[in-house]
């Protein structure tokens, strides 16, 4: 009788366990979700932010700046805090804030409003997903059960660019550009509800906030890119201009002093003491600079030039979503035969084609005939670096490192486009100016008496001039993007050296000594 009735228990347990188990993966993955679409779904919705609350095209990038800074400058400070604090709190918390802050940018009337309620949305993203992707490590048992939750998350942060596409499209089209930051609200409410149902608490462990630290290098890296951006407007010798450099190199001088005497660093400098791993976070830096920029200018150009509606705009970024998923699968096929350096190469190389194709985008550019050809060049060249540059930043470390390092590759993705961001910002400005100089003596012969009346109100010419200078700056800004992929396939060549060990892990082996433990994986590199 005992026998017969334990029998039944015993069956029923792992059916509930796999069920408790996905339902806290959807939780995990929805947050992770919601933070990656929050990058492309707000480009979508750009161009409107510009006109209702009047930024200027330098300004703008801001939008995208206040994000990406605050989020990669404290990632690794929010993956800490989780560490000490408890995993599942953190992740709530951190969830609840960029709710918080999704509102307010929903609800800004100004402009420096909507870049305060961006930068909060970078921190409450800091918090929450680098402490979503450990709480895959405490959920699930180590084997092919986590290997799958990884796969999953990878496949919503890949998958989360082309959502946020189409959705800020459709949002903008039929509501308002205020609800791609309204829509977060239900959604986290909903994550931070079924979290604590779904989600136990991790164990806490003892350590330290390295906050001065995080706080050095992101205000640091803000006053960067404002120098860079105001450098497009007042030029190089303001002095608000030269002061913003000056802050900026002391406190990132601060900042590696920081990390060189602290016990536990935010950022562990001894990470870049190895050749290759050096070599991969120069490499994300100079892509996610060009890839940053190649999606906040097209945006533009499609909207304002080409007249595509925000739906449009939205399915128009779509077919570059698919391939640079196609070229990770076809590098992820290869990389155990050929190794990780012949694919970080030619996809550098082909990513430096795509934007160097884009610098002949003019006002007579269609989408067919100039963009969806560099489009898709450029994402299978990112598409065969995502998988290559995550490998190799992880090739090596030991197990209890490997979050650490895949950490820093994804905080460097994000600064790192911001910084390349607004350089291009300071080059498209340089060169509107130019062209809004050589424009001006052909509009005041060809302009009717209502356009000059708004011209000597606004400053602004009307368009087609308008097309012609946002076109040319465009397509030199485009010539830098190309330059950073350029260095990025020099520094994949020159510096990049495959070892057997490397190549040893992908066919199968481990390195002596080192256990084959699989590694968190690195945010796919969307803008």
């Amino acid at each position: 009788m005992t026998g017969s009735h334990a029998t039944p228990a015993k069956a029923a347990r792992p059916d509930q366990r796999r069920r408790g188990s996905g339902l806290a993966l959807l939780v995990i993955a929805s947050c992770q979700l919601m933070v990656v679409l929050d990058i492309t779904i707000v480009n979508i919705a750009l161009p409107h932010m510009q006109r209702s609350l009047g930024f200027s095209t330098e300004n703008l990038s801001w939008v995208v700046n206040a994000y990406t800074l605050t989020f990669g400058g404290l990632l690794l400070l929010g993956g800490r805090l989780g560490d000490i604090l408890g995993r599942r709190r953190v992740f709530i918390f951190g969830v609840l804030l960029f709710v918080f802050a999704s509102l307010l940018g929903g609800l800004s009337q100004e402009s420096w409003q909507l870049l305060a309620a961006r930068s909060l949305q970078g921190v409450g993203g800091a918090i929450a997903s680098p402490t979503a992707l450990s709480l895959i490590t405490t959920t699930f048992r180590e084997g092919p059960e986590r290997n799958r939750a990884f796969g999953v998350f990878a496949a919503v942060s890949a998958g989360g660019s082309a959502i946020g596409l189409l959705a800020g499209g459709l949002l903008v089209e039929w509501l308002d550009w205020r609800w791609v930051l309204f829509v977060n609200v239900p959604i986290g409410l909903l994550i931070a509800f079924a979290t604590p149902r779904y989600i136990p608490e991790s164990e806490r462990h003892p350590g330290h906030f390295d906050v001065l630290g995080a706080l050095t290098s992101t205000i640091g890296m803000v006053l960067l890119v404002y120098g860079f951006i105001r450098a497009s407007e007042d030029g190089w010798t303001d002095p608000l201009t030269l002061g913003s450099f000056a802050a900026a190199v002391v406190l990132l001088a601060l900042f590696i002093g920081i990390e060189r005497r602290s016990r536990q660093p935010i950022t562990p400098l001894w990470m870049f003491r190895d050749r290759n791993r050096a070599g991969v976070y120069g490499m994300m830096l100079s892509l996610a600079a060009a890839m940053f920029g190649m999606f906040f200018f097209l945006t533009l150009f499609v909207q304002n030039v080409l007249d595509f509606s925000p739906l449009r705009a939205g399915l128009a970024f779509l077919p570059i979503s698919v391939i640079i998923a196609v070229g990770a699968g076809l590098a992820s096929q290869l990389l155990p035969r050929w190794g990780p350096k012949p694919f970080m190469v030619a996809g550098a190389l082909l990513a430096a084609i795509g934007l160097g194709w884009l610098t002949l985008t003019d006002v007579h550019s269609s989408y067919l005939g100039s963009i969806l050809g560099p489009m898709l060049v450029f994402g299978f060249g990112m598409g065969m670096q995502f998988v290559s540059l995550t490998l190799m930043a992880v090739s090596g470390v030991a197990p209890k490192e490997a979050g650490a390092a895949s950490g820093i590759l994804n905080a460097t993705q994000q600064v790192g486009g911001s910084l390349g961001l607004s350089i291009l910002v300071t080059m498209f400005g340089t060169a509107s100016r130019h062209e809004a100089a050589d424009q001006v003596p052909t509009f005041l012969q060809q302009a009717t008496p209502a356009q000059l009346l708004e011209f000597r109100r606004t400053g602004e010419l009307p368009r087609p001039w308008s097309d012609q200078v946002l076109a040319s700056g465009v397509s030199s800004a485009f010539v830098v993007a190309a330059a950073f992929a350029v260095l990025a396939a020099l520094i994949a060549l020159f510096v990049i050296q495959v070892r057997p060990s490397d190549l040893a892990r992908l066919q199968g082996g481990t390195d002596p000594g080192q256990p084959a433990t699989p590694a968190p994986p690195a945010h796919p590199p969307t803008q």
